[in-house]
This record gives structure tokens, sequence and C-alpha cells, in this order.
């Protein structure tokens, strides 16, 4: 690819961070006026979506967690994943100097931050796939911190949950997640689930799954309605926007299937926030194009 995309990438960074997706700020004022006035839900969501106006209007980040740069890759064999690779890492540099991300990346032994979002192979986080045709299309995720540090994951069977190895037991498993998080990781939010796989891509799949539009429906008529089931249901626990109470803990549950070994039968949940950052930038030809 002889390409420079670094300004292009830089620029799918800033929409990410600062100007939340249409159908996601739809799905929360849904929520900000399921909630009573005066309430401490309401307050919650009438500051989180005065927050969503103002950052977008001002170009500045949603939230001063800027989070784990995640890019979810689909390219042609004419790229050069090499120079991409070092393009993505230069337009996350760029990104951060002009403080569309906060300098995030932290080493965990030392506990120096690199100040550039830069460290080691796995952050920023890349994931490549190849595909045929001549598009190359850049998703990218910005996931907090908070929202991470509520994700779970369950091997089944699980005897304390009376959790087995079909859907009533990922039913279970995931509920227990919503109900342990207690609004931890800044709800009303997305729930990723991915059943099967090892632990490694359990948990890759299950962020994987955020990509999908939040007003799809699953293509297997057994997840979609378990998709539907769960958002409703983990809505009934009344934990409510920042764990206040009320009638929003979850604004949709997007759940994929992998493989695994006979041995094993995993159950990963990823957790995204209110401020669900995912954007896509495709390019062909010599066009750009952002979602």
């Amino acid at each position: 690819m002889k390409t420079d995309l670094t300004q292009k990438i830089c620029e799918l960074i800033r929409i990410t961070s600062t100007d939340l997706p249409a159908v996601v700020e739809e799905r929360l004022r849904e929520a900000q006026h399921q909630e009573p006035a005066g309430s401490a839900a309401r307050v919650a969501m009438d500051t989180i979506l005065t927050n969503v106006e103002m950052t977008r209007k001002n170009s500045t980040p949603i939230c001063q967690d800027t989070g784990t740069p995640i890019f979810f890759i689909h390219y042609p064999t004419r790229v050069d994943t090499n120079e991409l690779t070092r393009q993505i890492r230069q337009a996350t540099e760029l990104a951060t100097r002009m403080s569309y991300l906060r300098p995030n990346a932290v080493h965990s032994l030392t506990g120096r931050n690199s100040g550039n979002n830069l460290g080691d192979d796995y952050f920023p986080s890349i994931h490549l796939k190849q595909v045929e045709g001549d598009t190359l299309t850049i998703d990218l995720i910005l996931k907090g911190g908070g929202c991470e540090n509520v994700g779970a994951q369950y091997s089944l069977p699980d005897d304390p949950l009376n959790a087995g190895r079909d859907l009533e037991g990922v039913r279970r498993v995931v509920l227990d997640a919503v109900n342990r998080a207690q609004g931890e990781g800044c709800s009303p939010g997305f729930l990723g689930v991915a059943v099967g796989g090892d632990r490694g891509t359990s948990y890759a799949a299950s962020k994987e799954v955020f990509l999908r539009d939040p007003d799809d429906h699953n293509p297997d008529p057994e997840l979609d309605h378990l998709e539907e089931r769960i958002t409703t249901e983990a809505n009934q626990l009344g934990i409510g926007p920042m764990g206040f109470g009320g009638k929003t803990t979850v604004l949709g549950t997007k759940i994929t299937s992998t493989y695994r070994l006979p041995a094993s039968f995993f159950v990963t949940v990823s957790y995204m926030c209110w401020a669900y950052r995912r954007r896509r930038m495709t390019f062909a030809g010599d066009r750009v194009n952002y979602e």
C-alpha cells in the first residue's frame, strides 16, 4: 500500500473519541424518557446527553478515560500490513498529541506512562484479517477501563448459579455479570457475549461482536431471542443508570458463538459503557469514507 493513511486514521480516532454514533444517542434518549423527572436516574441521563452534545460541538473527548484503542481491520491482499500497522501507531501518537486521546498506556510493572498511547504489540490492540476485494475497512472501538473492569468469564457448568451447558446457562451467567456490576462501568451500556472458544478467543469474540449495528438482529433465531430476553431481564433488575436505580441498565445485547473443545464451555461477557465509541473507516481507490 503506497498511500499514507496516517492523517485519515487520526481523523477516525477523532470522530470515534468525540462524536457518539447517532444510533447510540437515540438509545440513550429513549432511556432518558423512561426515567421519572427529578429522579437520580433521570439526572444521570440528562448529564450524559448534555455531555454528548457538548463534546460533538467542541470536538473534545466524550469521556476523560479515552480507552484502549482496539482496531479491527479487514484488508485486501495489496495492503502491506506492516506498513499499515506503522501508520496506525503513528496516527494514535498524533491523536494523543492533539488531545483526542488521553495518554493511557502504562507499563504494568514500572507504572510509567509512555505518554503517547504506544506500548508493546498489544497497545493499541490491532486485529488483522485478509479479505477479498479492494476495500480496506478499519473499525475502531475505544473501550474504557471502567467498563472493561466489569467484564466476566464463566466456565460452565456453574453449580452455584445452576447454569448448565445450554442457552439457559448462558442467560443465567450473563445476568449474574450484570447484577454483580451493579451499575459500575457506567451503565446503561451494551453487552457483548461470546459462547465457546478458549479463554483468549472468547474474550476477543465478545469484543468484536460490538461491531454489529445496535439495531440489527442475530441471524440465529435462538440467539436473537436470547439477546432480547437478556436485555429485557437485565432492565428488570432495577440497577439503572450509574447504579442509581431505574428502568434502563442495558441498552442492548449482542451474542456470538464459536467452536470449543469438548472439555470447555466458556461464556465471556464484555461490557461497553454508555459511551459506546465505535466508528468505521473505509478506503477504496482514493476515496475515504467514515461511518
